[in-house]
């Protein structure tokens, strides 16, 4: 079951909830015929829960949200991208332990 803590991100919307975003957003990049992207669905919504108002948790299907996809030059998902104060921070590809992710996160705090 998805989160109702994470949003969904599109190409028209990406501006409005990731750049302009007062709070820092952990944005997954996914596309549902990708194996280690489902696998990583569930820890990613865990997050959202465990932080929601402190932290937005996005995802951008790259299948729908090409314009997006290219311009973070995401070649390889999952791909996830910490943005804070409208710019990449940090960021992992492929499947990371959720301790991983946790980590990259206090980072931007």
């Amino acid at each position: 079951m998805a989160s109702t803590n994470v949003v969904a991100l599109t190409d028209a919307n990406f501006e409005s909830e990731v750049l302009k975003s007062e709070q820092p957003v952990l944005v997954d990049f996914w596309a549902p015929w990708c194996g280690p992207c489902v696998q990583l669905s569930p820890v990613i919504d865990e997050i959202a829960d465990s932080r929601a108002g402190v932290l937005k948790v996005g995802k951008v299907n790259v299948d729908e949200n090409t314009e997006t996809a290219a311009r973070f030059r995401i070649n390889s998902i999952p791909a996830l991208l910490f943005f804070k104060d409208g710019q990449v921070r940090d960021q992992v590809v492929g499947r990371v332990p959720k301790a991983e992710i946790i980590a990259k996160l206090e980072a931007l705090a």
